[in-house]
């Protein structure tokens, strides 16, 4: 689910979708580890790993573009 007021800027909504993906396979991880796959465990949370720096890396190219941040709360710089 994507937060109010993110729907009208696409790089924060891609933002949005990375982070989610990154929940998903964080979980993935969590669970492998508690099944015992291990090799499988690593996998999920490199590719979480990855989707997190992809949505750092979105939020970063909003904020240079100068965009308000959604909701009237003020930018941290």
């Amino acid at each position: 689910m994507i937060p109010d007021g993110v729907s009208r800027d696409p790089i924060l909504q891609e933002a949005a979708r990375e982070l989610e993906a990154a929940i998903h396979d964080a979980r993935v991880a969590f669970d492998c580890i508690g099944l015992g796959e291990i090799d499988r465990a690593h996998i999920s949370a490199v590719t979480a790993r990855v989707a997190i720096d992809a949505a750092v890396t979105a939020v970063q190219a909003a904020l240079a573009a100068g965009q308000p941040a959604p909701g009237g709360f003020p930018r941290s710089e």
